[in-house]
């Protein structure tokens, strides 16, 4: 088969990362026979610095005439301490999202047995934990209007979903629910907010199509209580753009790390598949960044945009393996910490050889 992707590194550890990921891509595709076309496109601060915007369009397009995207992280310091800079890394991430209409953010939450003990909640409580977060990625406060009025010194961002937004996110949130074990809890905040009275008016006509799956409502400050507490409860989670956003991220600590999960944003036109973590702009260049996030992330790669469940599952087979083996980066082990490039050549190489 032939596999097309748009490579966008990023910022930060991005490049490293990607490196490793691609790694694991190379030697899936020489296992399994297929031809493999790759390009590299900018994007983020590095992309600002080349040539002046975040998201050019030459990025777009090779986005655009790819299969798949793989995509490492965006961010950088210089920008996050300048509140007043009118061009911004972040940017070109929301542009991606909204030209390639990604409207959906597919975050696995799933615990390793070999890393338990690294979690910071009790081992009774995250073991066995496996639900998705399924996060609306178009809408919302991040795409509503936003400025600022009376001489600056009042600031606005309005929060903004029309019917068709919600009902296309919880369509795909109740057909994973249907895959998996038949219930979605629908997060928001509907005794406060008018658009969250929306999503669960709208949720709630939806219900009696699936009558085979459970669903509830729960507000998200509950929610967040409930990730922590009793994580083994969830299976499918579908919320707006911010709830999402804040939501998987305290998700990640069950993991233990957060260089440990992926993500897939899908929706009209290319894919693209990103680990959840940021740039984190203080490992740059010095090769202890975790790259196992990105790796899944190539994993659901080739899952979700190719349709290869044995090769997404030959990866997964090789983060566990390298994980049991105690092959990790510094985040997860001091006393014996891997550089990123030894855990990309180890798992590499671990396909190459079962």
């Amino acid at each position: 088969m032939n596999l097309k992707i748009a490579i966008l590194p990023g910022d930060g550890i991005g490049p490293e990362i990607i490196e490793q990921a691609m790694k694991t891509v190379q030697a899936v595709a020489k296992k399994y026979n297929h031809q493999l076309e790759y390009d590299y496109a900018l994007t983020g601060a590095t992309a600002i610095d080349k040539v002046g915007e975040p998201y050019p369009e030459e990025t777009h397009q090779l986005c655009m005439n790819s299969d798949a995207v793989l995509f490492g992280a965006i961010g950088d310091p210089k920008f996050d301490n300048n509140p007043k800079a009118t061009v911004r890394p972040e940017q070109g991430l929301l542009a991606m999202r909204k030209k390639l209409g990604l409207y959906a953010n597919i975050r696995p939450v799933e615990t390793f047995e070999s890393l338990l003990h690294k979690s910071p909640l009790r081992r009774e409580l995250v073991e066995g934990a496996n639900f998705v977060c399924i996060r609306e990625l178009t809408g919302g406060i991040y795409f509503g209007e936003k400025g600022r009025k009376d001489n600056g010194n009042t600031a606005f961002d309005t929060n903004t979903y029309t019917r068709a937004e919600i009902e296309r996110i919880l369509k795909l949130a109740y057909e994973f629910a249907a895959q998996r074990r038949k219930k979605l809890t629908v997060v928001d905040k509907a005794n406060v907010l008018e658009t969250s009275r929306l999503w669960r008016e709208i949720a709630q006509e939806m219900a009696p199509n699936y009558p085979d799956i459970q669903t509830e409502y729960m507000f998200v400050d509950n929610a967040a209580m409930q990730i922590i507490q009793w994580p083994k409860n969830f299976d499918v989670m579908v919320t707006e753009n911010m709830f999402g956003d804040i939501l998987t991220d305290e998700a990640s600590v069950i993991t233990g790390s957060l260089g440990l999960l992926p993500s897939a944003s899908i929706g009209i036109h290319t894919s693209v598949f990103e680990p959840i973590h940021g740039s984190y702009p203080q490992a740059a260049g010095k090769n202890i960044a975790n790259p196992v996030a990105t790796i899944l992330s190539a994993a659901m790669m080739f899952e979700y945009a190719f349709n290869l469940p044995l090769e997404g599952k030959i990866i997964r087979n090789a983060v566990n393996a390298s994980l049991e083996k105690g092959i990790v980066t510094e985040d997860i082990s001091k006393e014996k910490p891997y550089k990123t490039s030894e855990v990309g050549d180890w798992i590499a190489a671990w396909i190459e050889e079962n």
